[in-house]
């Protein structure tokens, strides 16, 4: 870090300075200094002197210039070691070039090899200036898209694919062939199955991900899952050196222990494959694979994708049962197919259970329709409606006007109770046949609260 040029060194606290240091050019939460115990403003003592700020006026062009401060002698080690690389390698290149030519000559004469040197150190220096402009085309290109999951992110990219190449989702048209996801740009399985191995450009992502160091690095994953099941503090995510470390301890306590079991072995029982040659008919072993080639020698069958094998136990027959549980379906809910039951632990029955079920079935359904035969028949819509709203008021009824003017004289009387229910007494008796008249005066005195004419009615 470049120290900051000073100007002027205040002797005591100036107002509006720095608390902590005293300077004026900034502020306490600005300072760069160590915070004091006590500070410049109380003391009054060590005031720290005030910085130099330059004041830079720039055209247009040069705020926007992207070089603008910048120190070329802090790319000189850059150069340097440019420049190194490439003097090693042209002294590499040397070498191996008189290398070649020491074998080249001989068995020639010392002169004509000194007259065959001097002009192969000459092709040499040629050579030297020569530059391979195909490899040098797309270097340091710079891409959009990097390969990332989510895209966006902008770097160098060399060679990634050149446009004279088919793109790998244009090898195979047909809609049922390997599947090309264009997020992630993988496709897995091969897109040209039936094709000659050494005629084609690509063969699908699987083919190399068990290549190189992808395999050591899955082992060291699955040493890392086992190594935490087991009760050791590791974790491949947040401390992968340390993961890495006890893979290679790992390795190399295995290399021993296997070492020294099969030195024990030997040690014992001796080592039969040394002394004795094993027969040439034992060689050529056999299997019971079968695997079918064409005329080319390409595999037809045989090298199908093997299933995964599923974590559950299966074809276990469990209680006597002939089938496995799940084997029958019915109303929603799972059972054996040898008996249709439908409970987990029961034990089978065979065909007579089968026979029970259906029986029982049968005489449940006869219960049933029995029931529903014997049942009286629902009451009719108009039936209902009378019930709700009482009998039927025939047209032909003549009412009694002495006897309908007294129920309308007690509808008014039994109204006047309602409005005031302290002074109703408690021996009251209730009748409670109610005549034609009386429902005709109920009818007759009956607020309509809907009604907007009900203010007029009485």
């Amino acid at each position: 870090m470049t120290e900051v040029p000073k100007v002027f060194q205040a002797e005591k606290y100036r107002k509006g300075a720095c608390i902590n240091c005293g300077a004026l050019t900034h502020d306490a939460k600005s300072c760069v200094e160590r915070p004091r115990k006590v500070g410049a403003r109380w003391t009054n003592t060590h005031i720290a002197p005030d910085e130099k700020i330059e004041t830079i006026e720039l055209d247009y062009d040069g705020k926007r210039d992207r070089w603008n401060g910048y120190d070329p002698s802090s790319y000189a080690h850059v150069v340097e070691r440019y420049e190194a690389r490439d003097a090693a390698r042209r002294k590499h290149m040397k070498e191996q070039q008189l290398k070649k030519l020491e074998e080249k000559n001989g068995n020639q004469d010392v002169e004509d090899g000194v007259s065959d040197v001097d002009n192969d150190e000459d092709d040499l220096r040629v050579d030297e200036a020569k530059v391979d402009e195909s490899k040098q085309m797309d270097f340091a290109k710079v891409e959009k898209r990097v390969r990332t999951t989510g895209g966006g992110s902008t770097g160098t990219v060399r060679n990634l694919r050149i446009r004279e190449d088919t793109a790998k989702y244009l090898l195979n048209l047909d809609v049922n062939s390997a599947h090309y996801d264009p997020k992630t740009r993988s496709m897995r399985e091969d897109p040209l199955p039936d094709a000659d191995p050494n005629e084609k450009f690509y063969g699908g992502d699987n083919r190399y991900r068990n290549s190189g160091q992808a395999l050591e690095f899955k082992h060291l994953n699955i040493h890392a899952w086992e190594a935490f099941d087991k009760g050791q503090d590791i974790h491949m995510q947040a401390a992968p050196s340390q993961a890495e470390l006890l893979y290679k301890n790992h390795k190399v306590i295995k290399d021993k222990l296997k070492t020294r079991t099969k030195d024990t072995i030997m040690e014992k029982y001796g080592n039969a494959a040394s002394e004795e040659e094993i027969p040439r008919e034992l060689l050529l072993g056999q299997s019971e694979r079968q695997v079918e080639y064409d005329r080319a020698g390409r595999i037809i069958k045989g090298q199908e994708t093997v299933l995964p094998r599923s974590k559950y136990e299966e074809d276990v027959f469990s209680n006597n049962h002939t089938t496995v549980w799940g084997s029958w379906w019915k109303d929603h809910q799972w059972g054996y197919k040898c008996c249709k039951q439908m409970i987990r632990n029961s034990y089978c029955t065979g065909a007579a259970g089968i026979k029970a079920a259906e029986a029982a079935t049968d005489l449940m359904k006869a219960n049933i329709d029995r029931k529903e035969a014997t049942e009286e028949a629902p009451a009719p819509v108009e039936e209902r409606r009378l019930a709700t709203w009482g009998t039927e008021v025939p047209e032909d009824l003549v009412l009694d006007e002495k006897l309908l003017a007294e129920a309308l004289r007690k509808e008014d009387q039994r109204k006047r109770e309602e409005k005031d229910e302290r002074k109703r007494k408690y021996n009251v008796r209730w009748n409670d046949e109610v005549t034609t008249e009386d429902m005709e005066a109920y009818r007759m005195k009956k607020v309509h609260h809907d009604d907007p004419m009900k203010d007029f009615l009485h």
